[in-house]
């Protein structure tokens, strides 16, 4: 499950906004502008409520961040453990299933703003890193599975891996994202 990146506008109806609206605002803030954009005013502006509803929820802004990143970080153990978990299918349809979530476009923007957060904080350095770590498990699983050796797999697995962030820093140039992953996979499945 990835974050859906449309916050409410606003609550005409006097419902109250829960923990989920504040961090989809955030993530949809994060994606648009980057991490210098999240600001308690700006988050209220966007949801049209006061800063009382802003600190009914969190401490201060320190501790906002910290619940954007627990929740991408969440977010993306539920993504990666699924790729860990397919050990049933085939590992050509495993890695185009993985490609595919790569390619996602919703999600590139979010991606890359959270690697440039990570810059600049620890904290979303080691979320990002542990997320990392995860899909280069199972890329490279899937590879031994597909038949290569575990040295062709270690290396193969961090080429797919690094072209991975590239397509994230070119996603909004790329004319069709999906075709050219599909075509990257195959190159790297040749023997």
């Amino acid at each position: 499950m990835l974050p859906s990146m449309t916050p409410p506008r606003g609550r005409s109806s006097g419902a109250r906004l829960s923990v989920d609206d504040w961090i989809q605002a955030g993530f949809a803030m994060l994606a648009d502008r980057g991490p210098n954009a999240l600001r308690v005013d700006r988050l209220c502006e966007r949801l049209g409520v006061t800063k009382g509803s802003f600190y009914w929820h969190f401490a201060d802004m320190q501790a906002y961040r910290a619940a954007l990143v627990e929740s991408w970080g969440g977010i993306r153990d539920q993504d990666r453990g699924r790729f860990e978990d397919m050990h049933d299918i085939d590992p050509r349809q495993r890695l185009t299933l993985m490609v595919a979530s790569l390619v996602s476009p919703p999600h590139w923007a979010l991606e890359r703003m959270m690697r440039v957060w990570a810059l600049t904080d620890e904290t979303v350095a080691a979320s990002v890193r542990a997320s990392d770590r995860r899909i280069m498990r199972a890329v490279r699983h899937a590879l031994i599975d597909y038949g290569f050796g575990p040295e062709d797999a270690d290396l193969r697995s961090a080429v797919m891996f690094a072209a991975g962030i590239g397509w994230l820093h070119t996603s909004d140039s790329a004319p069709d994202a999906a075709e050219i992953a599909q075509r990257f996979l195959d190159f790297m499945l040749r023997p």
